[in-house]
Parts: C-alpha cells; structure tokens; sequence
C-alpha cells in the first residue's frame, strides 16, 4: 500500500533528525564566533537554513529537510537556533517548534499544548527560554535537550516575552525595527513618537550586536550603525534564493 506524502515527509524529517550531523563541519567556533543565519529558497513551503560568517564568504547550508523552515532565532550564546517547520510538503503554513544544535547537529522538537494552535514566531529570553508566539497565545517552553512542559505567559511577563520577540536597537534598547506603513520600506520606532524612516527597499531585520542593525535590500546584505557611522555591505557568495528572515549572533563578548 502506498504510503501518503506527507508521512513520507515526516519519516524523512524524523530520520534526519535522528542521524544527527556537524552543520558547520568545523568552519565555526560555536558559541564564539559570530555568525549570520536565514532562510533561502524558493520552495512552496518554504526554505532551508543557511549559514554566513560575519564578514562574509559562503552561504553554508545546515538543514536539508522536504518540508520547509522558517523564521529562524539563534541563541543567545549562539549554540543553537530555534526554528519553526511546515507539516507538509506543500504547507507554507508553520506548524511546530524545533531547536538545532550548532555543535552535534541533533534536533528536537517544542512540544506545545493543543489548545496552543500554530506556532507563529519562537525567539529566546534573556536566560535561554524558548519564548513562543501563537495563535492560542505566548508561551515560554524549555530548550531541548531540557524537559518540561511549555506554560503560558500572562500578566506583565508577557510584555517581556513579547519584547524578546522584536527587533531591539542600541543597549539599552531605545528603539524597534518595523516595517513601515509601506511594508517594502524599514523603519525604525522608538517608545513614543512616529516612525521614522531606516531604509527603502528593505526588511528581514536583525540586531547586529549592541550598536548596529542588519537589513535586506535587493539581495544585499546591509549592516547600518544605530548611532553615527555609515552603513557596509556585506559580500557574500553561494547566496541561496531569496535569501530571507535574519537572525544574528554577534560572538562572545566574554574570554574563555
């Protein structure tokens, strides 16, 4: 009897998963050597996930799964990056929580109550808590490989768990990086006050470190200063199609 795709789907998947591999092949330091991460491709469902070094080079792709991944955020100590994944082969729909480990390649899933519905957007808290947006609500849930069951966020930590979620600028944090009312243009928008413009043509932005934001514009990758400076392009090579939805690990700021 033949087996429907989308099984056949989730058995690829759930064997990749198993096997484990280095997603970097040594070309990283985890956890210290800053590191730029997106999706790419032009795949109904969705994409890959593609690894640049700060300066530059080649795009190195880590997850080679059928159905598709999106809306990447690395870690804050840059071992992992949490992700979310479609739950068929066609579905551009995100449908569950995963977290890749940087140095062995293992993968697990976030489980998430029912009543959660479809995960929208995970990012990570201060402390290395998952923070999970969905349909049902916001939720904070443990980092594989820790156990333990994902609980909602009420009452004033859901402001917090929110703010984690966003695009902060400058340390303390003063501002956000948004789409603007014309969503092909970024801007910027402080706690009070209107937008302002950052750039035409852009989006996907990311925190670069404490005093710089990262943007897409034409396939370009852009690093601009919050503060005075002038804006880099950085060069890069082996760019996947539509390279989209940054996430940034800015490198240890601590000696070993």
């Amino acid at each position: 009897m033949l087996r429907p795709l989308p099984a056949i789907a989730a058995s690829l998947v759930l064997a990749a998963c198993e096997r484990g591999f280095l997603p970097l092949g040594g070309q990283f330091e985890v956890g210290r050597d800053p590191m730029v991460l997106s999706v790419g491709g032009d795949a109904v469902a969705g994409g890959d996930l593609y690894v640049l070094q700060a300066d530059g080079g080649a795009a190195i792709p880590i997850t080679f799964s059928v159905v598709g991944e999106m809306r990447p955020s690395l870690s804050p100590d840059g071992g992992e990056v949490a992700f979310l994944r479609g739950g068929t082969l066609t579905d551009s729909l995100p449908a569950t929580v995963w977290v890749l480990n940087l140095l062995n390649g293992s993968e697990r899933q976030v489980q998430l109550p029912l009543r959660a519905g479809r995960p929208e957007q995970v990012g990570w808290s201060d402390g290395g808590t998952l923070v999970v947006r969905t349909e049902g609500g916001t939720y904070h849930a443990p980092a594989p490989p820790a156990d333990g069951a994902a609980k909602p966020v009420v009452g004033p930590a859901r402001a917090a768990a929110e703010s984690s979620l966003g695009v902060l600028l400058g340390a303390p944090a003063f501002a956000r990086a948004v789409p603007c009312e014309d969503p092909a243009d970024l801007c910027v928008v402080g706690d009070s006050g209107a937008p302002a413009l950052l750039a035409e043509d852009a989006g996907d932005a990311a925190r670069w470190g404490d005093d710089s934001v990262a943007y897409l514009t034409g396939g370009r990758l852009v690093v601009r200063p919050v503060g005075p400076g002038h804006p880099r392009v950085v060069a890069w090579s082996g760019v996947p199609p539509r390279p989209r939805q940054l996430t940034v690990f800015p490198g240890a700021t601590e000696p070993r």
